[in-house]
């Protein structure tokens, strides 16, 4: 059952195959690299581009799993409608409450990074500069979908050009260090991907704009696969580059990791020009996260998950505004957890909590319920999908090897989530 839906309560569909593809490479590209590019290079030493391998194949395995539910389910709530219609409301609130959080924490977390770059260039204080920048994004949010869009496109070729920027740099570097060398063993590349897969987090939330996009069926599932692969390809060059220019140790300390590297070949004027680029690409992550973030509150009001009044739409401007003023204001609460690591660590274990239930859903419907036409991941024996299977596998395995203190802040998070829902089921 569903939320009473009208044309004004509908959102604009107006996005292409492209925009939808360029939307979701501009989320991925910021946070990864420009952020936690340094604290995973403390880790893995000189196998820091493996560590990007290894958190790319956990992102391929349940970015395919996201395509074949897209294209199933076209809907803004995304996982919320997968997992309601295979495991039933209480699973599915659940699996909405841990992306609300992963998606109010996620901003948080690269809010916070863009204030390190931008104090790094005008020594302002980090947490009124966050709040400052998830003011802007908001109002920004408001405007209209179409506005956003566009302005996502363009700082996403900005900061595509940063990062080509850091691979010219490094290559007449290539070759100077060994690249397969654990520096800190097997345990500490594994260590660095977990916290590396902070930055591949945003393929998921291209499903999130299925309402508002053209042809969802096919168009979104083709975005999540060609902006994971393009961004792969981009984040290992660059990780060799990084290492091969300034060194693992050097890198793990800096406040603005690869601004240091372009500093490092071509002097102090590079380090403001990488700065720069880097809040461009900071400011588009916290853009995409906020929006997939408030479409999914919507698409959750709409399924009567959350109060109606998140489905309140703007009349000319036709976007989500209470939804998005709630995510926002939200993102702001949680920046006072101040430890970037943690921060971004707490956002994994909720997305990837998710994963996991995603991932059955796809097992549960090639046997309940198979689907016929559109995307399907490939690989089964018999009815089985082997790479649901495997994403499982391996989203379990991440979880357990996070830190003790992130799994009880997780926990705690979860229980929330378990007694806000009885609440509502009181109510309601």
């Amino acid at each position: 059952m569903t939320g009473e839906k009208n044309k004004m309560t509908e959102l604009k569909r107006s996005l292409s195959l492209w925009e939808v593809t360029l939307m979701g490479i501009g989320c991925i590209l910021g946070a990864g690299i420009y952020i936690i590019i340094g604290e995973a290079a403390g880790l893995s030493g000189n196998s820091l581009w493996l560590s990007f391998i290894f958190a790319a194949v956990v992102a391929i395995f349940t970015g395919l799993s996201y395509a074949e539910l897209s294209s199933r389910f076209p809907h803004a709530g995304a996982e919320y409608v997968y997992v309601e219609n295979s495991f039933g409301k209480t699973p599915a609130w659940l699996v909405g409450w841990l992306i609300l959080i992963g998606s109010i924490i996620g901003g948080t977390a690269v809010s916070i990074g863009f204030s390190h770059y931008f104090s790094a260039l005008f020594g302002t204080p980090i947490i009124l500069t966050s709040i400052f920048v998830l003011f802007i994004v908001g109002i920004i949010l408001i405007i209209g979908v179409q506005e956003t869009a566009s302005i996502t496109i363009l700082f996403t070729i900005i900061e595509a050009v940063g990062l080509f920027i850091i691979i010219f740099i490094g290559i007449p570097y290539f070759g100077s260090v060994n690249y397969f060398e654990l520096t800190k063993g097997m345990g500490g590349l594994i260590d660095a991907g977990i916290l590396i897969f902070f930055g591949y987090i945003g393929f998921e939330g291209i499903s999130r704009l299925a309402e508002e996009t053209e042809n969802p069926t096919k168009n979104i599932p083709k975005a999540i696969i060609y902006s994971i692969v393009i961004v792969t390809i981009i984040y290992a060059l660059v990780g060799i580059a990084a290492i091969s220019v300034v060194g693992w140790e050097e890198l793990s300390t800096a406040k603005a990791p690869l601004a240091l590297i372009a500093q490092r070949v071509f002097g102090e004027e590079s380090f403001v020009i990488l700065s720069a680029i880097a809040l461009f690409s900071t400011f588009n992550t916290v853009l995409f996260i906020l929006l997939s973030g408030s479409r999914f509150v919507y698409g959750m009001a709409e399924r009567q998950a959350l109060p109606s009044v998140f489905m309140s739409v703007l009349k000319k401007r036709r976007t989500p505004w209470v939804a998005i003023v709630g995510i926002v204001v939200a993102s702001m609460a949680f920046l006072y957890i101040g430890d970037l690591k943690t921060v971004a660590n707490l956002t994994n274990f909720a997305i990837i909590t998710v994963f996991i239930v995603v991932n059955a859903s796809v097992i549960y419907y090639r046997y309940k319920k198979p689907l016929h036409a559109g995307f399907k991941v490939p690989i089964s024996i018999g009815k089985f999908p082997v790479m649901p299977f495997i994403g499982i596998l391996i989203s379990f395995f991440m979880i357990v090897n996070l830190s003790v203190i992130v799994l009880l802040m997780g926990i705690v998070l979860v229980c929330i989530g378990i007694l806000v829902n009885t609440f509502w089921k009181m109510r309601h």
